[in-house]
C-alpha cells in the first residue's frame, strides 16, 4: 500500500467511526494520521522497514500497529469489524454538502438504506422529510447536494499540481544532456484544475532522463518506462508522465502538448492555408519538400506568421485572430502587483501578527496591505467585534510607526454577507474602515434568487469596495453559490465595486471566464491572496495566472495602481 491508500484507509475509519457515534478525539486522531500520511514527503514503506512508523507526525503506538498490519497483510481486522457495524458505503454520504454523520446515521437506521442511489430515491419520494429534525427543506437540500456531487471531478487543484511539476522539472534539468524541460497540457495553460502531470524534456539521449524520472523521490510505482515516454505514481496518488524529444523538435512538441485541442486545430488550419502540415514533430510541405524543425515555440508561431501566444490564452477564445491582427494583450505579471487587499492576521484566524505579515509582504515588493480580519458573525474564524476592531486600529497605528513608509497598512475587514442579506456591521462602522471587502461563506445553497440578492445588497452598499471570492467555491470539494452572474455584473458595473480573483488555488474565484466578462463590462478587478500565513502570500502567482487566462493587463487590476491612485479610488467610494 502507498501513502495515499493508507491515508484513504484511515479517512474511511474516521468517517465510519463518526457515523457510528464514536467519541470525537478518536475520529480526530484517525483524520490527523490520514492528513499526515497524505502529505508525507517520503514513502511510508521506508519508515515501516526501518521500524520508525511512530516518527511520523500524528502516528502513535495504536495507529502504528494498524499501519504495520495493513502493510504486512493488505487488510485491517479493526476496519473489517467496523464495516460490519457501519456499512462502508455510508462514508460516501459525507461528501454530500450539508449531510453530517448524525443525519446519516438517522436515515440509515430508520430507512435501512446504505447507498447514494437509495438516498436519492428516498429523497425524491419524500421519505426524508418526516424524519426527526429533517423537514422538506432538508430533503431538498440533500437532493441539491447529490446533484452537486454528481458534477464533481477527480481533477487535481492547480496549487497541488504546479509545485510538484516544478520540483520534477528542477530535478530533470540537472540531468546531463537535458537542454529544456517544461510542463504541458492544462497545467501549462494554468487551468484551475488538471488531470495528470504532463512534462516535456528536450534531450538527445533519453535514457538518463528516464532513469532519473523513474527514480524520483516519492515515487511508489513505475507505471511504464519506454524510450520516449515514462509514467510514474507518487505516494499521494498523483501521476506524472514525461516525453523526451530531440532538442531541434522541442518547439513543435511543446506547442502540440500544451494545447488546447481547439487552439491546435486553428493552428493546423492556418498551416494548411500556407501549404504546410503541422504535427508534434515538425512542419512538412503538403506538396513534398524539406521538413521545418522548430527548437522553440516562438519558431512555430513565427513560421505561421504569428507572434508567440502565451499558453494561458490558448483556449480558442479569439487568441489566434488577435495574434493575426497583432492585438494580443500585454498580460499582467506578478511583478505588477503592488497591493494585497485581503490578508488575515492573528486578530482572527491568521497565523502571524500584523507586523510579521506586513514585513513579509514588504519583502515581496508589496506597497499596500489591507488587514481584512473576519467580522463578528463568522465565529469559527474568531471574527472581530466592533470594539475589537478599535483595538486593532490602535495596533495598526503602532505597527505603521515601526514600519515607516516601507509599506502602507489599511484597516479593513472581510465582512460577512449574512444569510438574511444584511452585512455584519452597521453602515456607520463600515464607513470608519479604510476598505470593506464583503464575502459569502455560509448558506451558499440558498435558492438562486435569494443568494444573488444577498450579493446585490452588498454591492449596492455604499461602503463596500470589493466583493471577495464571489461564488464562495472551494476546489474540488464545494461548488460555488448558484449566483445570477449577469445580475451581479450589472450591479458591479453600475456601482463601480471591484470583484476579486481570490488567489488561493483552492478558490481561484472569480474564474477566468467570469473575470474576462467582468473586465469587458468595465468592472474593476482585484487580485488578493487571502493569506493566513507568510507562505500564503506566494499564492499571488495563481491569482495572476487566472487573470492572464482572462486576458487582463495591469491596467485592469486595482492592485497594480499606484498607492495614490488606489487611495483616491477608495476615498471616492466613501
Amino acid at each position: 500500500m502507498n501513502n495515499r491508500e493508507l491515508a484513504d484507509t484511515f479517512t474511511l475509519i474516521a468517517d465510519l467511526s463518526e457515523i457510528k457515534g464514536e467519541i470525537i478525539y478518536k475520529t480526530l486522531a484517525y483524520r490527523k494520521a490520514a492528513e499526515n500520511l497524505s502529505g508525507l514527503g517520503r514513502d511510508v514503506n521506508e519508515y515501516w522497514r526501518e521500524g520508525k512508523l511512530e516518527e511520523i507526525p500524528g502516528v502513535g503506538k495504536a495507529i502504528a500497529e494498524k499501519i504495520n498490519e495493513l502493510l504486512r497483510t493488505g487488510k485491517l481486522e479493526f476496519l473489517e469489524k467496523l464495516k460490519k457495524e457501519v456499512p462502508a458505503s455510508l462514508a460516501d454520504w459525507l461528501q454530500v454538502p450539508g449531510l453530517g454523520p448524525k443525519k446519516i446515521a438517522l436515515i440509515w437506521k430508520t430507512l435501512n438504506i446504505t447507498t447514494l442511489a437509495e438516498l436519492e430515491a428516498a429523497a425524491k419520494s419524500g421519505k426524508l422529510r418526516d424524519l426527526p429534525g429533517m423537514g422538506e427543506k432538508s430533503e431538498t437540500a440533500i437532493l441539491t447536494g447529490l446533484e452537486s456531487l454528481s458534477r464533481r471531478s477527480d481533477r487535481i487543484p492547480l496549487g497541488r499540481a504546479y509545485p510538484l511539476a516544478q520540483e520534477i522539472i528542477g530535478q530533470l534539468k540537472k540531468v546531463k544532456g537535458v537542454v529544456e524541460a517544461q510542463p504541458a497540457g492544462s497545467l501549462r495553460r494554468m487551468r484551475s484544475t488538471i488531470g495528470d502531470l504532463d512534462i516535456l524534456v528536450a534531450a538527445k539521449d533519453s535514457k538518463p532522463v528516464m532513469e532519473a524520472f523513474t527514480n524520483l523521490s516519492g515515487v511508489v510505482r513505475v507505471l511504464g518506462k519506454g524510450e520516449t515516454k515514462s509514467s510514474i505514481e507518487f505516494g499521494d496518488g498523483m501521476r506524472a508522465q514525461i516525453w523526451v524529444h530531440p532538442p531541434e523538435k522541442f518547439g513543435t512538441a511543446l506547442q502540440y502538448a500544451t494545447g488546447s485541442k481547439d487552439h491546435n486545430v486553428q493552428l493546423r488550419q492556418l498551416a494548411l492555408d500556407q501549404g504546410l502540415s503541422l504535427s508534434e514533430h515538425s512542419f512538412a510541405k503538403v506538396k513534398g519538400g524539406k521538413e521545418i524543425f522548430c527548437a522553440t515555440e516562438e519558431e512555430v508561431y513565427q513560421t505561421l506568421g504569428l507572434p508567440w501566444i502565451p499558453p494561458e490564452l490558448r483556449e480558442d477564445r479569439g487568441e489566434v485572430q488577435a495574434a493575426k491582427q497583432n492585438k494580443l494583450p500585454k498580460l499582467i505579471e506578478v511583478k505588477d502587483i503592488k497591493a494585497d487587499l485581503q490578508v488575515h492576521s492573528s486578530w482572527s484566524d491568521g497565523k502571524l501578527t500584523m507586523l510579521e505579515m506586513a514585513q513579509a509582504a514588504a519583502k515581496r515588493g508589496i506597497k499596500v496591505i489591507a488587514f481584512t480580519d473576519h467580522s463578528v458573525s463568522l465565529g469559527v474564524t474568531g471574527g472581530l467585534s466592533m470594539e475589537e476592531h478599535k483595538k486593532q486600529a490602535a495596533e495598526i497605528k503602532r505597527t505603521q510607526d515601526k514600519l515607516g513608509d516601507s509599506i502602507l497598512i489599511l484597516h479593513a475587514s472581510e465582512v460577512e454577507i449574512k444569510a438574511d442579506g444584511t452585512l455584519d456591521y452597521p453602515d456607520k462602522f463600515l464607513a470608519s474602515l479604510d476598505l470593506v471587502l464583503a464575502s459569502l461563506h455560509t448558506s451558499l445553497r440558498q435558492p438562486r434568487e435569494k443568494v444573488t440578492q444577498r450579493v446585490l445588497n452588498a454591492i449596492r452598499n455604499p461602503h463596500v469596495d470589493i466583493i471577495g471570492h464571489p461564488t464562495g467555491r472551494l476546489i474540488p470539494d464545494r461548488e460555488g453559490a448558484d449566483l445570477d452572474m449577469d445580475a451581479v455584473f450589472n450591479a458591479a458595473a453600475e456601482t463601480g465595486v471591484a470583484l476579486e480573483i481570490n488567489a488561493s488555488p483552492y478558490r481561484l474565484d472569480l474564474d477566468d471566464m467570469y473575470a474576462r466578462r467582468a473586465n469587458e463590462l468595465g468592472i474593476p478587478i482585484s487580485i488578493n491572496t487571502d493569506s493566513h500565513s507568510e507562505a500564503d502570500l506566494d499564492m499571488l502567482f495563481y491569482g495572476v495566472a487566472i487573470a492572464r487566462r482572462a486576458w487582463l493587463t495591469k491596467n485592469d487590476v486595482i492592485n497594480c495602481w499606484s498607492t495614490k491612485k488606489l487611495l483616491d479610488w477608495l476615498k471616492k467610494r466613501g
